[in-house]
C-alpha cells in the first residue's frame, strides 16, 4: 500500500485505540498524555497471522488495541473492494505490558 494509505491507516489504528483507551483504562490514558504528546512507534507485522496473534495477545491482556480492516477501496494491487485488515492500534500501554508480543515486529522503514 502506499505511504499515504499506510499512514492513515495507522492513524485510524491509533485514535481508535486511544478512545478505548480513555473508556477502559483512563489512567494510562492520562500517564500517556501527561507531557502532551505520548510516545507512538510503527512497526511492521511479518504477515497477517502474525498481526491476527498480536491483536489476540492484546486483547486477552485487557490492552487496548483496535484491528483496521479497510474495504470498499480500489487501489491495486491490494485493494480490490474486499475487505482486507490493514493495521493494528495497541495501547496505550507501557513497554513491558506489549513486549511480549511485538517484539517479532520490525520497524518500518
Amino acid at each position: 500500500m502506499s505511504t499515504g494509505k499506510a499512514a492513515s491507516q495507522a492513524g485510524h489504528a491509533y485514535l481508535n485505540a486511544y478512545l478505548e483507551s480513555l473508556q477502559h483504562r483512563p489512567e494510562i490514558a492520562k500517564f500517556y498524555q501527561r507531557d502532551g504528546i505520548g510516545t507512538k512507534c510503527c512497526l511492521t507485522a511479518k504477515n497477517q497471522d502474525k498481526l491476527l496473534q498480536a491483536y489476540h495477545a492484546a486483547k486477552d491482556a485487557g490492552i487496548p488495541c483496535s484491528l483496521i480492516i479497510d474495504e470498499h477501496h480500489i487501489m491495486p494491487p491490494h485493494f480490490d473492494g474486499k475487505p482486507i485488515i490493514t493495521a493494528l492500534g495497541i495501547g496505550p500501554a507501557r513497554r513491558d505490558e506489549v513486549h511480549a508480543f511485538t517484539k517479532r515486529f520490525s520497524s518500518c522503514k
